[in-house]
């Protein structure tokens, strides 16, 4: 979405194309809602979507009817709504898509304006913030209106206690909602620290090569600004920073991709998705994978480090092909009918342990490359979903753990940029950002589960907003304490030491 080894819906975003900001009249579409090769605002509409045509509507909120100028925040949360009531489809003849996949739209596309070129690690304008703010919470408050019935009980004026129902914000809603709004304001505050770093800066995209140096870029990623650092590399405390807000984003990216493939796990496998798959899992994997995976001793480390993931494609093409079996294998174990052309000859048995081996390659490339694009299972849920509230956590969780992984990849460049200052032999090793190595060992990998996740980024020692001065100050001040007690443990040795009863 911000980048394109970051995860996206693929028909379901909205590039900038370059562009700093996406203009408001595109911030969400659908397939086939506009004429091709025709932009929006030159497509006559209709007169209230046309800000241009003189026959506006006055709005009744102000005297000059919000035409001139810029137009109020009452006006454009009239005109998202509209869009979403409408389904994106602007002639209102029903062909638009579902509220849920709207909604999911908006999201995305909101995300794609206002993060889609944080190219570098600096705060936010406040413009951004604002607008980011104002726009997300628009989308957000159709939560506040998904409900559910729950048992409560009521007191009488005679005393007698009854039991009702009442209704009360749907229970995942409630949980996760909060919990993605807090991971949100800690990105964007985790961006903020970057406010008065002075050891690296950033090269503009045309710069003369020989500026560049070492550091240019080798990846695929040109539009990127080249990272600059001082000939020595920078200072240890800077380093040390820069990790330890490595390690804070990265927990905030495994607790959105925990929330967010929860979230998948919850939505149907469409039926067009099922019946594209192939009927068994060795056409779905190929001989030579099906082979691996189907050996009697098996280890998914060795099973990767056979396969060719040196691209994005190829990490993709095989999730895909790899979970595709497992709904294959799946389907197999729960049909009981013998004559199902989902039948085989492979025993209960054999068929759990390949799904299971399945499932625990897929853990370790989702922990591995988290940046890598959304699965076609994942597309078609998306694209199929008709539940409001689950498009809406998807599609916020995943905004989220694109602009973690974002900003995760520019601290990287910063750090690479740094060895190679110290060591320009590296120029040539791969760079990409992956959770921690001891949650993706053979034998230990696991689902991320989003509680967990978050009361592990609760319990991170120091305060988020923490800059590169105050990270001074808090080492500083723990280096004292540390050097306090050793010199009070000194003392005490000394006292004991020299005490009378210490020779008796």
């Amino acid at each position: 979405m911000f980048e394109h080894s970051e995860r996206k819906a693929h028909s379901l975003i909205l590039e900038s194309n370059g562009s700093s900001v996406v203009d408001d009249k595109m911030l969400s579409r659908s397939q086939g809602s506009r004429s091709p090769g025709k932009p929006l605002e030159a497509q006559i509409i209709g007169s209230a979507l046309d800000r241009s045509s003189d026959h506006v509507p006055r709005s009744r909120l102000k005297k000059d009817g919000g035409c001139n100028g810029h137009p109020s925040d009452m006006e454009l949360m009239k005109e998202r709504f509209a869009k979403l009531l409408l389904g994106e489809d602007m002639s209102g003849s029903g062909k638009g898509v579902s509220s849920a996949l709207a909604l999911s739209n908006a999201i995305t596309n909101l995300a794609a304006s206002v993060f889609g070129e944080q190219w570098r690690l600096e705060p936010m304008s406040a413009e951004r913030k604002q607008r980011w703010r104002k726009e997300i919470d628009w989308l957000l408050s159709v939560t506040d209106h998904i409900v559910e019935f729950v048992p409560s009980q009521q007191v009488s004026k005679d005393g007698t206690n009854m039991e009702i129902m009442v209704t009360q914000q749907r229970k995942d809603l409630h949980m996760n909602i909060p919990a993605l709004r807090k991971l949100d304001a800690m990105l964007i505050e985790y961006l903020d620290n970057f406010k008065d770093h002075n050891e690296f800066w950033y090269l503009s995209r045309d710069a003369d090569e020989s500026e560049k140096g070492n550091a240019q870029r080798k990846d695929d990623k040109w539009w990127l600004p080249t990272v600059k650092v001082p000939p020595n590399g920078l200072s240890e405390v800077s380093t040390k920073w820069l990790q330890y807000q490595k390690e804070l984003v990265n927990q905030v990216l495994k607790a959105a991709m925990a929330i967010n493939a929860n979230i998948l796990m919850e939505m149907e496998i469409p039926e067009a998705y099922i019946e594209s798959l192939p009927k068994n899992g060795r056409a779905s994997l190929g001989d030579s994978l099906y082979r691996s995976i189907t050996v009697d001793v098996f280890d998914p480390e060795e099973f990767l480090s056979s396969i060719d993931l040196s691209t994005e494609h190829k990490i993709l093409d095989l999730k895909n092909k790899i979970e595709a079996s497992i709904i294959i294998w799946r389907r197999k174990m729960h049909n009981k009918d013998a004559k199902s052309p989902w039948g085989s000859a492979v025993s209960l048995e054999k068929r759990e342990q390949f799904e299971e081996r399945a499932e625990t390659i897929l853990l370790i490339l989702k922990h591995r490359f988290p940046g890598i694009p959304q699965s076609a299972l994942d597309i078609s849920k998306i694209q199929d979903n008709k539940d409001v509230g689950y498009s809406i956590l998807e599609g916020y969780s995943r905004i989220l753990e694109s602009l973690a992984f974002t900003v995760i990849s520019r601290i990287e460049d910063v750090l690479y940029a740094d060895s190679l200052a110290r060591d320009p032999t590296l120029r040539e090793s791969k760079r990409r950002p992956c959770l921690t190595n001891s949650e993706t060992i053979s034998g230990t990998v696991k689902a991320l589960d989003p509680q967990e996740e978050i009361e592990k980024l609760n319990k991170m020692e120091a305060p988020a907003s923490m800059t590169l001065s105050d990270f001074m100050g808090w080492h500083l001040d723990q280096d004292t304490e540390a050097k306090k007690k050793e010199s009070s443990e000194t003392l005490e040795n000394l006292r004991e030491l020299t005490s009378p009863t210490s020779h008796h």
